[in-house]
C-alpha cells in the first residue's frame, strides 16, 4: 500500500539540504535585470520571496512530503554572465529530511525570475528558444 512514509519511530535530528540551479537567459534580459529596470519590479527579491513561501508549501505540491516543522530558509540569486543562479539553504530539526523543500524552493524562485522577465525573453514568433532552466540538483545535505 502507499503512502507517507511512517517516521514515528524514527529520532529527530538536524536536518540541512542545498540545492542549486540556473536559468539561462538572453544577454539583452540580463542587461535590462541588472540596470533594474524590469516592468513587474525586482526579480531577485521577488524569487527570493517565492522560494521561501514554496519551501513552506512543499507537503502541499509533493504528495508525500511530510510537512516540517521548519527553522531556516535561506535563499540566494546571483545575476551572472549568462544565466541566473540560485541557491535554497533549508534547515530543520525533524524526524525527516528537507531535500524536496530545498529542490522545491530553487525550482520556484527560477520560474518565478522566468515569469518576470519572460517578455524579453520571447522570439519575434512568441517562443522562448534560448530561455531554459537547468541543473537543479542537491548539492549537499546533512542527515
Amino acid at each position: 500500500m502507499g503512502g507517507m512514509v511512517d517516521i514515528q519511530d524514527k529520532t529527530s535530528t538536524s536536518r540541512e539540504a542545498v540545492s542549486e540551479g540556473f536559468l539561462l537567459l538572453r544577454d539583452g534580459t540580463l542587461k535590462v535585470v541588472r540596470a533594474g529596470q524590469t516592468k513587474k519590479g525586482d526579480p531577485v527579491k521577488t524569487s527570493e520571496v517565492a522560494a521561501i513561501q514554496a519551501v513552506k508549501d512543499t507537503p502541499r505540491i509533493i504528495p508525500f512530503c511530510h510537512p516540517i516543522p521548519l527553522t531556516n530558509v535561506a535563499v540566494e540569486l546571483e545575476v551572472l554572465d549568462d544565466r541566473v543562479r540560485c541557491e535554497c539553504r533549508v534547515k530543520a530539526h525533524y524526524k525527516t529530511g528537507v531535500e524536496m523543500e530545498s529542490l522545491v524552493g530553487v525550482t520556484v524562485a527560477l520560474l518565478t525570475f522566468w515569469d518576470m522577465v519572460k517578455y524579453l525573453e520571447k522570439d519575434q514568433a512568441g517562443q522562448y528558444p534560448h530561455t531554459r532552466i537547468e541543473g537543479i540538483r542537491v548539492i549537499s545535505k546533512v542527515k
